[in-house]
């Protein structure tokens, strides 16, 4: 799309909150909050690791860390979603 722009020198399509509020679904920051748990929870895995030094320590904070900011990184995206803030209106 930004290629598109760039070389084909097409205006980019507007959007509106009407069309973007039910534009994520569930499902999509379901899927967001996973794969950015798993970069997140290695980081910690790592990070937990350096500092202790004990590999189960850090498995129990890693696996923690998972859980409860996946459950936070959801509720995150789709307060967001309803937040009529920065996006593009007609």
């Amino acid at each position: 799309m930004i290629v598109d722009q760039l070389v084909l020198d097409k205006k980019p399509s507007k959007s509106n909150y009407d069309s973007d509020k039910n534009s994520e679904r569930p499902i999509r920051s379901i899927a967001k909050a996973v794969s950015w748990r798993v970069i997140g929870t290695l980081d910690t895995l790592v990070i937990s690791y350096l500092l202790t030094g004990k590999v189960a320590l850090a498995a129990s904070i890693a696996s923690i860390d998972f859980v409860t900011k996946m459950i936070l990184y959801f509720f995150h995206e789709r307060i967001w979603n309803t937040i009529n803030w920065g996006k593009q209106k007609k």
